[in-house]
């Protein structure tokens, strides 16, 4: 597991450092087109200076942001005991140093994401939709394919690759959106002289195509390791748990759910979640290059194809699966025989699809601070947080039920 970890550090090392190079020199370019030969350095400073400002803010409260941005509400044990346990298996398991933190999604969409600087410090987030969906074995795999995140230091890659790109981003946007809004005036600047306004024209020229550029190589270099970094964690899932049918039964219903896209993802959060949190239509179909997921039908078919649950096991399928050399680094394929278990009774079980809806109801509900009061008669009473009265009347039988204080 250590050689796994430090190949997975070693390779975010080398993306961290090849995100930084198009990062300055896009700030190099930028700088050279505005000001001339003087203007590199400028650009050069401006562009760390970005960084660096993002960096700080990411590693002293990124987590947080992230967390706040998805509305994630930080849950207990007696909120939620079955989540709280099949957590607190899977740190076991996984031999974390510290609890991760639980957070619930008042989102009907199935999703879930891990986030944090390191193991003493992570959490884990669900949405209310994948609460209500899945089985216990189901919410077991997804719950360790987060761990294994946490466990493989992901987080922390995730956190900071997400600034980088941001950075990236930021500076393009702002070079595009001066150079649009200026354009008349350079206009006139430029046909005052000519041999040196051809010149100065000329490395705009250049600037503008590496801020259209530069974006797109980040992503592709951030969506290229995110892609990998999903495969690893799917392999994780299933040697903790010893069952990856679970973990293949919740990826397709999460693919197949009706439900409407997670309204709180967006381009930065959405590499964290299990699965692409977006939505795909025809017409909005993207090429897998630009994904930040693999094919979900194709991490099913690698998981079913399991004979074991070692990290070996996933490589052989994978290998067999997808014709082609296998994510796993080669130090952390030693051979070890862990055998798949069987499906839990519950999973054996037919499920209820009007029970789960209404379960995914009251999850919400709940996580929006709602109180839940059962009538003598059997009614169950949802009372919304706005309620300003402290007494109610059950519309079955119209006794009248004191709230508790709040």
């Amino acid at each position: 597991m250590w050689e796994l970890i430090r190949a997975n550090k070693r390779n975010s090392v080398i993306l961290m450092f090849l995100m930084a190079a198009v990062l300055l020199l896009l700030g190099s370019v930028i700088g050279l087109a505005l000001f001339g030969p003087d203007g590199t350095r400028l650009g050069l400073v401006i562009a760390a200076a970005v960084w660096f400002v993002l960096m700080l803010i990411s590693l002293s409260s990124g987590d947080q942001i992230l967390l706040a941005s998805s509305n994630a509400k930080p849950v207990t044990h007696d909120d939620y005991p079955q989540l709280y346990n099949i957590v607190e298996e899977m740190k076991i398991a996984a031999a974390l140093p510290a609890m991760p933190k639980i957070y619930i999604i008042p989102d009907p969409a199935p999703n879930a994401f891990a986030t944090g600087r390191s193991p003493q410090s992570a959490s884990v987030a669900v949405t209310a939709g994948l609460l209500g969906r899945l089985s216990r074995d189901e919410l077991q795999g997804v719950i360790a394919h987060e761990i294994s995140h946490i466990l493989h230091r992901d987080i922390l890659y995730v956190t900071l690759a997400g600034i980088m790109l941001g950075s990236i981003v930021l500076i393009s946007q702002v070079f595009l959106r001066g150079m649009f809004y200026s354009s008349m005036g350079s206009r006139r600047r430029y046909s005052s002289g000519r041999g040196g306004g051809q010149a100065q024209l000329l490395l705009l020229l250049i600037a503008i195509i590496a801020a259209i550029l530069a974006p797109v190589m980040a992503y592709l270099l951030y969506f290229a390791l995110s892609r990998k970094r999903e495969y690893l964690a799917d392999a994780g899932a299933a040697r903790l748990t010893r069952y990856p049918e679970g973990l293949a039964d919740a990826l397709e219903k999460i693919a197949n759910d009706p439900s409407p896209q997670l309204t709180s993802a967006n381009k930065v959060t959405a590499p964290m979640y299990i699965v692409n949190p977006f939505k795909k239509t025809r017409q909005l179909m993207l090429s897998d290059l630009t994904s930040t997921h693999p094919p979900i039908s194709e991490r099913i078919r690698i998981l079913r194809s399991m004979s074991g649950a070692s990290f070996r096991d996933y490589s052989d399928s994978f290998t067999k699966v997808t014709k082609s050399r296998t994510v796993v680094p080669p130090s952390a394929l030693t051979k070890e025989d862990i055998a798949l278990r069987q499906a839990g009774a519950e999973a054996r079980m037919k499920q209820r699809l009007q029970a789960q809806t209404r379960q995914v109801g009251d999850i919400m509900r709940r996580v929006n601070q709602f109180i839940f009061i059962t009538c003598l008669c059997g009614l169950k009473l949802k009372i919304p947080p706005n309620y300003k009265l402290d007494k109610v009347t059950c519309p079955r039988c119209e006794r009248i039920l004191d709230l508790p204080k709040r």
